[in-house]
């Protein structure tokens, strides 16, 4: 029995039939949107932010990931990463479509989500999410990227239905190698953000779920 079949055994009717409905890149980010994004640091199996309408960067990925692999896209993620100890990372579930890569989210700010398949390489992607990549400080804190990830590596662990198989990606995030994005001398030259920029970037923005660096 392969992984999707394992995952149409534990879904319900009811849930299989909203699994259906999204149908494309557009209609996964939707989904997204429009479940809470929580506090705390529980990690969601895909089924789990079905069933709770919750889900945060890592988990909300890879629901991302999971339901664009029902319509016919390989499971692939990378992940951004800031500046140690000023910011959270950032999960990013892949697309291509004509050999232009897209790429869906789930994020607590506004900028860091949905990009249409436009992108000729991941690197070009990544630097997209720069500018609204951004601390409750304003500090613009991105700055390197993985390498493109094959979540089939981690089908073993079950990670689209139990939450034990997305702990153990979140440890292997935490040590994958990622490459730089800008230099040291660039990000010494970084400005804040404008407020009207940032308040932007935080609109809708759960407080309590986000990372502050003077915490």
């Amino acid at each position: 029995m392969n992984v999707m079949e394992s995952l149409n055994i534990v879904l319900t009717s009811q849930e299989g039939q909203l699994l259906d409905t999204l149908d494309s890149p557009p209609r996964i980010q939707s989904f997204l949107d429009g479940i809470e994004y929580p506090s705390g640091e529980e990690n969601r199996s895909c089924v789990d932010v079905l069933r709770q309408r919750k889900a945060h960067c890592l988990d909300g990925g890879l629901f991302a990931t999971m339901a664009l692999r029902r319509i016919g896209y390989r499971p692939r993620i990378i992940d951004l990463q800031p500046d140690p100890g000023r910011d959270d990372d950032h999960v990013l579930a892949l697309f291509q479509i004509d050999g232009f890569w897209g790429a869906i989210a789930k994020s607590n700010y506004s900028g860091l989500r949905f990009r249409e398949a436009i992108y000729r390489t991941t690197r070009e992607l990544a630097l997209s999410y720069f500018e609204d990549f951004f601390n409750v400080l304003g500090e613009k804190t991105l700055r390197t990227c993985s390498r493109v990830i094959h979540l089939e590596r981690f089908d073993h662990l079950n990670w689209m239905t139990e939450s034990s198989g997305v702990d153990a990606i979140e440890v292997y995030l935490k040590q994958v190698k990622t490459y730089p994005l800008i230099s040291n001398v660039q990000a010494a030259r970084l400005s804040l953000m404008d407020k009207r920029s940032f308040d932007a970037g935080t609109l809708g923005i759960n407080l309590n779920g986000t990372f502050n660096p003077e915490e």
